[in-house]
């Protein structure tokens, strides 16, 4: 099964400049990155080994890892607007 990758690079290209200095200047942006990228890499981890895990479980996280990703969008408009 081919895995898709979620990390904010990959799902927002144009946004590389403003990742980077928000990372750099906002704790709370570095912050919800860092819960992103972890969040992403475990769902990535049991998408990829078919890992057992409930499918209540494993869509809260997947729910979760949207609620961050919208809020760092967010973050990142207000930061290019």
């Amino acid at each position: 099964m081919s895995i898709e990758h979620h990390d904010l690079h990959h799902e927002f290209p144009e946004h590389s400049e403003a990742i980077r200095e928000l990372k750099l200047n906002n704790k709370h942006f570095a912050r919800l990155f860092d819960e992103y990228h972890v969040l992403t890499s475990q769902v990535e981890a049991l998408e990829t080994r078919d890992l057992p895990v409930g499918d209540v479980a494993f869509e809260d996280m997947k729910k979760q890892r949207f609620r961050l990703k919208d809020e760092l969008y967010r973050m990142l408009q207000s930061e290019t607007a």
